[in-house]
């Protein structure tokens, strides 16, 4: 006699595959903890091409050899700390 029970749908399709996320969401996912890494003067800990892509995007901006918010940016922020509260 048989005992095995048939696979279930998901063993047979394997499992399932998210999305890969863009790199514009994936720069809004990691822009709080850019900002922190700034604040604390730590842009070291930022990956060179972010900050690229951010400068691109208008949400840093250079000031004086520092890089600062610009008012897209800081409604970013705003909108990211919305979505966490």
């Amino acid at each position: 006699m048989n005992t095995q029970r048939p696979p279930s749908i998901a063993a047979v399709a394997g499992p399932i595959a998210c999305p890969p996320v863009s790199r514009r969401e994936q720069l809004r996912l990691e822009l709080l903890a850019t900002v922190d890494s700034l604040q604390r003067r730590r842009a070291d800990l930022v990956s060179e091409g972010f900050i690229d892509d951010y400068v691109a995007l208008h949400w840093l901006e250079w000031n004086g050899g520092a890089l600062r918010l610009t008012v897209t940016g800081t409604n970013m922020c705003q909108q990211m700390r919305g979505r966490l509260n």
